[in-house]
């Protein structure tokens, strides 16, 4: 899978591209990270690539003549890759569309800066706008390195092992379990009993447990989404029960 980053910063991605398992997965040729810099199809000595806005108003907004010769250089590489705007008015990105990118092969993402891109952009060469939150950056450049990094694990090659996608947090719908390694004892806690049994079945339920209790306790909003098994609906209704006789005890102690 190809990625190309549309920058005015490309020496953000340096170290970011040199280390760790997205390196490892470029030097496989797994995927391809690239970046171009839009300021190299700027005009003028200057090579200016923002301007005031049009009606006034602070700041200053990229323009489109750079940006759309930046993505036609981009396509003369790669003709069918889709091209995502990196803006807060964008879809929401979440696991599954991180998932859904997988069907291009390649992917041109635009990092906009200042007061954002110029709408004709967005109307006329890019196919969808995507943020990362509801909140704003000082440029798209870390949201890049955001969808790239979590498109990247769904590609066979890049992680370690494929189990790893399985049981990461939302895709299932849940939070991941809670996860231990050595030492056995660490300060006054220990690691659960369970997952030093060696009985694969009571370790996987109890991780399935585990993911229903950290997502009703930190995320109970994603249980509206999931699909439960019986089982699932018994422990879930034991936890109820339990919580109900807290409850009711403590109210009996208050009217002591």
């Amino acid at each position: 899978m190809n990625f190309v980053i549309l920058t005015l910063f490309p020496e953000m991605f340096s170290s970011w591209l040199g280390s760790s398992i997205l390196k490892r997965a470029i030097d496989k040729g797994v995927i391809s990270i690239e970046t171009i810099n839009i300021r190299e199809f700027a005009e003028g000595r200057h090579k200016t690539t923002d301007d005031r806005p049009y009606g006034g108003g602070s700041g200053m907004v990229m323009k489109p003549e750079p940006i759309a010769r930046a993505i036609n250089k981009a396509k003369e590489r790669y003709p069918n890759a889709y091209t995502i705007s990196l803006s807060p008015q964008g879809r929401l990105f979440k696991h599954e569309l991180a998932k859904e990118l997988l069907q291009y092969r390649s992917i041109i993402l635009l990092c906009g800066h200042y007061e954002g891109v110029d709408e004709r952009i967005h109307e006329g060469w890019v196919d969808e706008e995507i943020s990362i939150g509801d909140y704003v950056l000082t440029g798209g450049e870390p949201a890049a390195m955001v969808v790239i990094d979590a498109v990247a694990r769904f590609i066979p090659g890049v992680l370690g092992s494929r189990d790893s996608i399985k049981e990461d947090s939302f895709t299932n719908g849940l939070l991941e379990y809670a996860q231990y390694t050595r030492p056995r004892s660490f300060g006054r806690a220990e690691v659960p009993e369970v997952l030093l049994s060696g009985n694969h079945c009571r370790i996987s339920r109890w991780r399935r447990e585990n993911s229903l209790i950290r997502t009703i306790l930190k995320r109970p909003d994603l249980l509206a989404n999931v699909s439960l098994s019986k089982e699932d609906i018994d422990f879930l209704r034991k936890v109820n029960q339990s919580i109900n006789a807290i409850i009711l005890r403590a109210q009996r102690e208050l009217e002591q």
